[in-house]
Parts: C-alpha cells; sequence; structure tokens
C-alpha cells in the first residue's frame, strides 16, 4: 500500500539530496550528451534546445512516477547511449539522428507493454552486452589521458583533484574535478563565451528520415545498451533499495516518453542508477516511504535545467576540449571498469566477450553499419557457434 501524500515528509536533506544527484548527472555525463549530439552535426542552438527538452522529460517523469508509485523514482537520460551516439553518429545527419531516436524509443516502448524486457534481454548473454558497452567507451578513457598533449596543464590538474576526491570525498569527485577544470581553463584563459545574450531556447521539431543501414548500426545497438546498461542497473537499483516497482509500467512510460519527444531531441529517457541511489539513502530520510520526495526535488532540479538547457549547451561550447575529454572519461571509469570485469567474470562466454569487445573498439563500419551493432553480432555468433554440443565420440 503506498504511503500518502504529506509535504510534511519534504525534508532539507531530500533537497540537498535531489541538488547533489542532478549536479553529478550533468557534471559527469553532460559533457557527453554534449559530444554526441555535436556527432550529430546539430549546431549550437539545436543542442541547447535538445538539453532543455531531456531537462524537462526527466524533470516531469521523476516528479510524475515518484508522485504515482510514493518511491524515490528518478530518471535519466542514457549515458552509456549517448557515448554511443558519439562514435556512431559522424556522417549521420540530423533528420536520420532523429529517426534513430524515434526507432529505438519505440523498442524500448514495445518492450514494455509488452512485457519482453526481461525475456528479451535474457537472449543476449550479459558478458556480451558489457563488452560491447566496454567496446563503445574505450575512446572515451583513451581520450582522457590522450588530452595531455593537448593541455598538460590543465589534464595534469584534473586527474590529481580525481585522485584526491576518490580518496576523500568519492561522491564529489566529479564535481571538484570540473571545478578544478573550470579554474584552471579560466586562469588560462582558454574559456571562450559567446557575446550573445542568454535566451530561453526552445526545442524544435525536426522531421525524421529513416535509414535502414543507420537504423542497424546505431538504432539496434543504443536500443540494446540503453536497456543493458541504462534501464536493467536502474530497475536493480530501485529492488536493492528495497522498491520493487513493477518493471513494465516503468519502462512503458519512460518509453513512451522517448518516443513523443524524439522529434524534439529528447533522445532518451531512462531509469536512473547511480544518481537514483543518492535519493534513496537514510541521508534523505530515515522511514524509507518518505525518500520519494528526494526525487521529486531532483525532478525540481531538472526543470530548472531544462529551462536554462541553451544556457548548458553554450557553456560547453565554449570549453576546452581537453576539459572536455577528460571530464567524460574520468566520469566512465567506473562504468569501463564493471562492463570489463563482467564480460570476463564468466569462462563459458569469455572468449565472445574478447571478440565482442575488440570488434566494437575497432571502428568497424560494413555497408554503412556500425562497429557496435557487428561487435554485438560477432559475439552472440561466437557464443552459439562455442555452445554447440561435441559429436559424441565412437565406441
Amino acid at each position: 500500500m503506498r504511503p500518502p501524500f504529506s509535504l510534511q515528509h519534504l525534508t532539507l536533506p531530500a533537497i540537498v539530496a535531489g541538488f547533489v544527484a542532478v549536479l553529478v548527472g550533468y557534471t559527469s555525463s553532460a559533457a557527453i550528451i554534449f559530444q554526441a549530439f555535436g556527432a550529430a552535426g546539430a549546431s549550437a542552438q539545436q543542442i541547447g534546445g535538445w538539453l532543455s527538452m531531456l531537462g524537462l522529460a526527466m524533470g516531469l517523469t521523476s516528479i510524475g512516477l515518484s508522485l504515482y508509485y510514493r518511491a524515490p523514482v528518478l530518471t535519466a537520460w542514457s549515458t552509456p547511449g549517448a557515448a554511443l551516439l558519439v562514435t556512431s553518429l559522424p556522417g549521420t545527419s540530423v533528420p536520420e539522428t532523429i529517426g534513430v531516436f524515434i526507432f529505438a524509443s519505440g523498442l524500448i516502448f514495445l518492450c514494455g507493454i509488452t512485457g519482453l524486457f526481461a525475456r528479451l534481454m535474457n537472449h543476449i548473454p550479459q558478458a556480451i552486452s558489457a563488452a560491447m558497452l566496454a567496446g563503445i567507451l574505450l575512446r572515451f578513457g583513451v581520450d582522457a589521458f590522450a588530452s595531455f598533449t593537448l593541455d598538460f596543464t590543465l589534464t595534469a590538474t584534473m586527474c590529481l583533484i580525481y585522485l584526491l576526491a576518490k580518496r576523500y570525498l568519492p561522491r564529489y569527485a566529479i564535481v571538484l574535478t570540473l571545478l578544478a577544470g573550470l579554474v584552471v581553463a579560466t586562469l588560462k584563459g582558454e574559456i571562450h563565451c559567446s557575446p550573445q545574450p542568454l535566451s530561453l531556447t526552445l526545442p524544435e521539431f525536426i522531421a525524421p528520415h529513416f535509414n535502414l543501414a543507420t537504423l542497424l548500426g546505431i538504432g539496434v545497438p543504443f536500443f540494446v545498451v540503453t536497456m543493458a546498461s541504462q534501464n536493467a542497473p536502474g530497475i536493480a537499483t530501485l529492488n536493492a533499495a528495497g522498491y520493487p516497482l513493477p518493471i513494465s509500467p516503468l519502462i512503458s512510460w519512460t518509453g513512451l516518453t522517448s518516443l513523443l519527444l524524439a522529434p524534439f531531441g529528447g533522445f532518451s529517457v531512462c531509469i536512473a542508477a547511480i544518481t537514483a541511489a543518492i535519493c534513496m539513502g537514510p541521508d534523505v530520510h530515515p522511514n524509507p516511504q518518505r525518500r520519494y520526495w528526494g526525487a521529486i526535488c531532483a525532478g525540481l532540479f531538472y526543470l530548472l535545467a531544462g529551462i536554462f538547457g541553451g544556457a548548458i549547451g553554450r557553456l560547453f561550447s565554449a570549453l576546452p576540449p581537453a576539459l572536455l575529454h577528460v571530464i567524460a572519461g574520468l566520469a566512465l571509469l567506473g562504468t569501463i571498469a564493471g562492463s570489463l570485469q563482467r564480460a570476463i567474470a564468466d569462462e563459458k562466454q569469455r572468449e565472445a566477450a574478447v571478440i565482442t569487445f575488440l570488434i566494437t573498439a575497432s571502428g568497424l563500419t560494413l555497408s554503412g553499419v556500425g562497429s557496435a551493432f557487428w561487435g554485438l553480432a560477432g559475439g552472440v555468433m561466437t557464443h552459439l557457434i562455442l555452445a554447440l554440443p561435441q559429436p559424441k565420440k565412437a565406441g
């Protein structure tokens, strides 16, 4: 039975938790989102409008689902999915990119309303999904440390602050690293702000274009990564925190939201995992039934971020490339490590996982279809062949 709604359940720790969750979410992955939209050839104004749409979408779904279930249901964009888009979208037009968003969101919504989510994911071994994600993210980790050649002082300072913060203030490691990067970049005069006055950037409708090679090469891997690496951990986080909510409605509502808003740049709305955990701890409220206010507060901060999405887009366009590479790579270190660990944990699936990882990381493109799809296909094929029964020995 759901606890009754009450404003008396709202506490200062809940407000702080909501703010920190949104702050960590934006500082840890907004740079990746910005790179993904830029890879599609979107203009600075379009990127600002798309960020606005994402903030509004995540805010409304976080508030609505948390109020309905009286549980801290926080939504987020798909950071692993955005990482895939960074490497896959170059050369793809903006209308084709919108087509990919609609296609993947439609598949997610279909999985939700039909209850196919758990059954579908069971057909793709976890090791192969993890290996594909690790292959996608490899570039970000490499680019982070390759930035030493671009700007040694900025990169070295950010890496040092990150390590110290991970030791003493791990929850705020990315926030402090970003602040350190901003300070160094400002002192070096590397932040070039646009003289244009700030204004509200409204999302614009973009008619989609559907290309079969793009849908297979980008849309299918994007769907798999989003479901396996964002929605699945998000559901697991809710269950681990003691909130066993029905899975299909959550996937349906977030998938439908993405589907409706995709033509305006709302590329994904998923169940949050890492940032959601911030709103589920005892620091929010000693009573677990009152922690839903943490996610509601986060939703309100999402709405504010959505209103100023244009300013966020302009900020990232003003930052030096080295800063964006370092903050994105460091923010994904934990995900890369976890993906690699899951990929090789099962000895029976290890060879298929390694093949998946290598094909995905290679950047291979065949018939216009990107490496993530071929990595997934190669891994599944290897898994199936190696699982064939051996011929019985005669006699």
